[in-house]
């Protein structure tokens, strides 16, 4: 299966909040066809409304080659009977909802509907999101690799050996960007207690943070090395590592208790 069966048979979404949109938006700019897409969302955007050719909460199509669930976790259960006829292995499901396993999707689509999970995170909103998909025993290698070429629209996208795995990737990359947004919050605030305008703090906060991000993702150095790099033996950053990289009270204790809790909630709400 391809982009241009994609094309041909048409591709089904099935909710279209935030993260809907953004795969679609990449789809549509990377050429494919609006008219080969049917949206089903009870409340479309008027974004979604002034698509040409779009096929808006129109009937579904005979076989499409694939359909994307995009709905939250708690309308699931209402949402799926809507398009469980194209269960049975002609259409491949792509589900991006979150804590909700493949044996939920199987049990209402069949075990034998290919079926590929994933878990993107928010910066899929402006295409540096990234993602971790995995398939069940009814998904080929083509259907993970087509899976893969639609999710890249977004970001990056990464492969699992296991579903089990889907837990801590939410507690790392689905929820951390929570967690990025939240230092960003702490560090502007301190630099408002050092006699910054709150303005300014802020300023310094996000421009930092997203170029240190930036760096990160294109540099060929590791993460330890960019910090060593950075950091003059006795110096402003060294004094201020040495409270963050406390083993006892810094930061790696505290980032190791979010993600264990972020995890665990995940797999709570999986059961």
């Amino acid at each position: 299966m391809d982009m241009a069966e994609l094309t041909e048979r048409g591709m089904v979404l099935l909710g279209c909040g935030k993260m809907g949109s953004a795969m679609l938006k990449g789809w549509l700019d990377g050429g494919l066809p609006a008219t080969s897409v049917t949206v089903r969302d009870p409340a479309p955007s008027a974004w979604l409304q002034g698509i040409e050719g779009l096929r808006l909460n129109a009937d579904l199509p005979e076989s499409p080659a694939l359909a994307l669930i995009a709905v939250k976790p708690q309308v699931m259960t209402s949402a799926l009977p809507d398009i469980a006829r194209l269960g049975g292995g002609n259409t491949l499901f792509v589900t991006v909802a979150a804590g909700t396993p493949i044996s939920v999707y199987e049990a209402i689509l069949g075990a034998q509907t290919p079926i590929v999970r994933a878990m993107p995170n928010t910066p899929a909103a402006i295409a540096q999101g990234i993602t971790a998909i995995i398939g069940n025993g009814a998904a080929s290698q083509a259907h993970l690799a087509l899976a893969e070429t639609l999710l890249k629209a977004v970001g990056q996208v990464v492969r699992l050996d296991s579903e089990d795995q889907m837990d801590a990737v939410t507690g790392v990359s689905g929820s951390g960007p929570a967690y990025v947004f939240h230092l960003i919050e702490c560090m502007a605030e301190a630099g408002v207690q050092e006699g910054l305008s709150a303005d300014l703090a802020m300023q310094l906060a996000i421009a930092t943070v997203a170029g240190a991000g930036a760096l990160a993702n294109t540099a060929e150095e590791s993460a330890a090395q960019l910090r060593i790099n950075v950091t003059s033996p006795n110096g402003t950053t060294a004094a201020g590592l040495a409270q963050l990289m406390d083993t006892a009270d810094g930061l790696p204790p505290l980032v190791q208790r979010t993600v264990s809790a972020a995890t665990a909630r995940s797999r709570e709400l999986g059961k």
